[in-house]
C-alpha cells in the first residue's frame, strides 16, 4: 500500500523519502505510508527499542534513575570521543548515573552511553542486543532484528518504518515521563554542550520529538512526532540524501497530515459532559464536567464518522467532593481512540443521615451488581 489512507477528500501525497509512514498516536490509524514494511537499517533510529528496554526495567525497578554504570575501555573505545560517531564524551573508567546516560543517549544520540547501560544491565552488548529483538517482536515488531545497541553500521540490523511507529506510540503512550527527554534542546556533559539532534525542535509548531538516524548505507532517517489541538502525529521517514532533504521532507508530511484536520470546538470548560448515579447521598446524580477547554483536531470524516463514550468509576459512594476525577469522555473512530478528555465532579454531595435510606441504596447496589 502506497499513498493517502486517509478519507475520501484527502489531498494526495508525494515524498522522495523512499520509506515513510504517517500515523495517529492515539489510534494507530495510518494516514499516510509509502512502502513502510520493507527493511531497512534503522541506525541510531533503533536507539528507540534500546530505551525500551530501559524504561520498562525503571518501571519494574530493577534499576533507578541513580544506579551507575561503568565507561568501559569497549564503551569508550567503541562509542567514545576517538570512535568518531555520536559521543556523550563520558570519561573512561569513570561511572555514571543512568538518568545522564539516558539524557546523552536520548537527546545526543551517544554511542558510549549506551554501549555502557547495555553492559551494565546484561552484562554485554550483544547479550543486551538479544534481549531487544526478543522485545520486539513481544511488542509486535515481527521481522525486526537488533545486533547491536547503537544502530552502528551491521548488515543484520533491520526493521520497517512502520516497526519504529510502533516503538514510538509505546514509548509514549507508556512512558510518558521519560519521553519528555526527547524533547530537551539540548545536554552539557564533561563541560560539552550539544544540541539534539532532531531538526524538528528547532521551529516545527508542536514537534516534541524523537531519534534522528544515519549511518552511509541506510542514508537519513527520522521517527519524528508533534501535537496540534490535542491530536499527536508521528512520522517515520527513511533512506533519504541528506540532512536537508531529512528535515524538508518530515515537514511536509507532517504539514500535510495536519492540514486534514479541523479545528472543532467540542467543549468549554465547566460543560456538563453527563452525570453519574451516587448512591446514600443527599442528591442521586451529580454533574460531571470537564475542567478546561477542549478544542480536538477532526478530519472532514471523522467529523461525521466520530463516537463518544463516557465511562467512569462507579458506583459513586456519598459523600462525594467536588472535582473529584472520576472519568473520561472517549472519542472513537472505527472503534479506535482517537482523544481522551478527564472528567470530575461538579459539586459535593453530601451523605445522607438516614440509616434507611443508606440501607436501601445499598440493597439497590447489590440488586443492580453495582
Amino acid at each position: 500500500m502506497s499513498g493517502a489512507a486517509f478519507g475520501q477528500d484527502v489531498l494526495p501525497f508525494e515524498t522522495t523519502a523512499p520509506h515513510a509512514i504517517l500515523v495517529d498516536a492515539k489510534s494507530g490509524t495510518v494516514f499516510f505510508e509509502k512502502k513502510a514494511d520493507e527493511l531497512v537499517q534503522p541506525a541510531s533510529m533503533s536507539k528507540l527499542m534500546t530505551m525500551v528496554l530501559v524504561f520498562e526495567a525503571l518501571k519494574a525497578g530493577t534499576v533507578t534513575e541513580e544506579t551507575e554504570f561503568k565507561i568501559s575501555v569497549n564503551a569508550w573505545k567503541r562509542g567514545g570521543t576517538s570512535s568518531g560517531g555520536s559521543t556523550m564524551y563520558a570519561n573512561v573508567n569513570t561511572n555514571v548515573r543512568l538518568i545522564d546516560l539516558m539524557y546523552g543517549a536520548m537527546i545526543q544520540s551517544a554511542n558510549d552511553a549506551c554501549i555502557a547501560i547495555a553492559e551494565g544491565m546484561a552484562g554485554s552488548e550483544e547479550e543486551f542486543a538479544a534481549r531487544m529483538t526478543k522485545r520486539a517482536k513481544e511488542l509486535g515488531l515481527e521481522n525486526a532484528i537488533f545486533r547491536n545497541v547503537t544502530g552502528l553500521p551491521k548488515p543484520e540490523n533491520r526493521a520497517s518504518v512502520r516497526d519504529l511507529t510502533i516503538l514510538a506510540r509505546y514509548v509514549i503512550s507508556e512512558f510518558p515521563e521519560y519521553y519528555k527527554i526527547y524533547g530537551t534542546p539540548e545536554f552539557t556533559w564533561n563541560k560539552i554542550t550539544q544540541k539534539n539532534r532532531n531538526p524538528l525542535l528547532l521551529d516545527y509548531p508542536g514537534a516534541d520529538g524523537m531519534k534522528t538516524g544515519y549511518i552511509k548505507d541506510a542514508g537519513y532517517g527520522l521517527v519524528g512526532s508533534a501535537v496540534r489541538d490535542g491530536r499527536r502525529l508521528i512520522l517515520v521517514v527513511a533512506g533519504l540524501s541528506s540532512i536537508a532533504e531529512r528535515k524538508e521532507e518530515a515537514q511536509k508530511l507532517l504539514d500535510w497530515g495536519f492540514r486534514q484536520f479541523r479545528t472543532v470546538d467540542v467543549y468549554a470548560a465547566g460543560d456538563v459532559v453527563s452525570r453519574a448515579r451516587v448512591w446514600g447521598g443527599t442528591s442521586r446524580w451529580v454533574d460531571l464536567v470537564i475542567k478546561q477547554d477542549l478544542r480536538l483536531a477532526l478530519s472532514a470524516k471523522e467529523q461525521e464518522n466520530v463516537e463518544v463514550k463516557l465511562t467512569y468509576a462507579g458506583p459513586l459512594i456519598a459523600p462525594v467532593k467536588a472535582g473529584t476525577p472520576i472519568g473520561t469522555v472517549r472519542f472513537l473512530m472505527d472503534g479506535k481512540a482517537i482523544a481522551d478528555v478527564k472528567v470530575e465532579t461538579a459539586n459535593e454531595v453530601a451523605a445522607v443521615d438516614s440509616i434507611w435510606s443508606r440501607a436501601m441504596d445499598s440493597l439497590l447496589i447489590l440488586a443492580l451488581g453495582g
